[in-house]
């Protein structure tokens, strides 16, 4: 017995027509579905319209019929490839011209909904660093160091000789909470972090540090690409804001004072805001186990026009001259800085403390662009397969601190903060640059969600 709820629908190519069976209750997405399987395509890059021109396009979406759109018995749909895929390379190379060398017309299918992805140069998929990557001198040397805490014999618990050992007197794993604590550290170094991971039973045999994506994952060819379609396989998984427990720079220092004299002398003269790049080295950082030091040797203050409470960076043509210049002294770029400065008492040359735990420290705008000096200078690591994870650029805000003295403090904001911002998931206010804004996904883009914590109060 026929079914009376079935039609045929005509699926017109530039290499022929097809006919295929569908039901009227069947979803637009299970049309695609049985187009993909009639004329055997290699991915879902591909659009039904109506009309020959292209208009009227017909959406793959499970929300709507095909008698909800009116499609009846006979119809004639025209398939169109997008984004400039090939879907029948085998008739490009038919129609390739005679006498060549046999190169074919098909073009590379689109990795994603999002144009303008590109994976690294010198990733590597497979398991372990990318060998294209050179690690910094103070990786090298702490990935060396043993790190332990030295720890001296305890004179009322330990009962052995001087050359004994016991549990009292053991040195310490870098990564000892209870230490860390004692000496008021907050924050793991990066290398205790990697000391960490690999100090179980495996020594690190399967870490793999990854970074976090909040693109769709390219080359899914289960479903037309975004926003006609997305799948759990390509989805970039919801954001939840933690606290990152370790920091790739424990330290910052500048050489001598002179350095920042010269850098406060112009907000001293105008009473304008300064933004400069910070070249120096890193080094070994003994006050924090296995931590790293970012030692300033220079500020070097691009062009820029500043006021009293906005900065704006001007396009700078000796960057590259600069550049070369610090490589050729040792130098690399460490870090930013950037002044806050509110004159409060001018006889007493005091400063107006903005910047608390009751207002702000950084303001989201300040992340932002934290977060974009970030992923210009990865960190090298060899335990990410892209052979870079995370960043030792820093940022330094020069402000007035609770006694009203001018006072310097360093940050760095998270890999997730960095992902956030590489991937356009976290923007600036037109109005409030003290506050950010999570955009909604639209046709070009997915952003996925974020989500953040806040501790209850009793």
């Amino acid at each position: 017995m026929s079914n009376a709820k079935s039609i045929v629908l005509r699926i017109q190519t530039s290499e022929g027509t097809k006919r295929i069976n569908v039901n009227l209750g069947d979803s637009l997405t299970s049309v695609y579905e049985k187009v993909f399987a009639e004329f055997s395509l290699p991915s879902f890059n591909f659009s039904l319209f109506r009309h020959r021109n292209g208009s009227s396009p017909v959406e793959s979406l499970k929300s709507e019929t095909v008698a909800s759109i009116g499609l009846k018995h006979g119809d004639i749909l025209y398939l169109q490839p997008v984004d400039g895929a090939t879907l029948f390379p085998q008739a490009a190379t038919a129609h390739s011209t005679p006498g060549t060398s046999g190169s074919s017309t098909s073009q590379s299918t689109p990795s994603s909904g999002d144009p303008g992805f590109e994976p690294p140069a010198g990733t590597n998929n497979s398991r372990g660093a990318s060998t294209s990557f050179v690690e910094d001198e103070v990786d090298k040397i702490l990935s060396a160091t043993e790190g332990k805490i030295m720890r001296k014999k305890d004179p009322k618990l330990c009962h052995h000789s001087a050359n004994g050992c016991c549990i009292h007197c053991s040195p310490l794993e870098p990564y000892d909470e209870a230490y860390l604590r004692e000496q008021n550290i907050k924050h793991l170094s990066f290398h205790s972090y990697l000391r960490k991971l690999t100090g179980g039973m495996d020594k690190g045999k399967f870490v793999a540090l990854e970074n976090t994506s909040c693109r769709i994952k390219p080359g899914c060819k289960d479903h037309p690409p975004w926003p006609k379609g997305i799948c759990s396989k390509c989805q970039p998984s919801a954001v939840t804001l933690n606290r990152q427990s370790y920091r790739h720079v424990d330290n910052v220092m500048f050489e001598n004072p002179q350095i920042v004299e010269r850098f406060l002398e112009y907000w001293r003269i105008s009473g304008h805001q300064r933004v400069g790049y910070l070249y120096g080295k890193y080094e070994v950082h003994a006050d924090v186990p296995l931590g790293i030091r970012a030692t300033v040797a220079a500020i070097y203050e691009p062009p820029q026009e500043s006021t009293k409470d906005k900065i704006t960076l001007l396009p700078d043509e000796r960057e590259n001259l600069v550049n070369e210049l610090a490589q050729q002294l040792g130098l690399q770029k460490v870090g930013w800085i950037f002044t806050d400065l509110i004159a409060d008492d001018v006889s007493k040359g005091t400063v107006k403390h903005v910047r608390n735990i009751n207002t702000h420290f950084l303001s989201a705008q300040e992340c932002i662009t934290a977060g974009y000096l970030q992923n210009l200078h990865p960190n090298p690591c060899k335990f990410s397969s892209t052979g870079h994870f995370g960043s030792k650029f820093t940022t330094v805000c020069v402000t007035g601190d609770s006694s009203k003295q001018v006072h310097m403090e360093g940050y760095a904001v998270s890999s997730q903060c960095m992902s956030l911002v590489r991937d356009h998931c976290l923007i600036p206010t037109k109005d409030m640059p003290q506050l950010g804004y999570v955009p909604e996904s639209t046709d070009k883009q997915y952003v996925p969600d974020v989500y953040y914590k806040v501790s209850g109060r009793r």
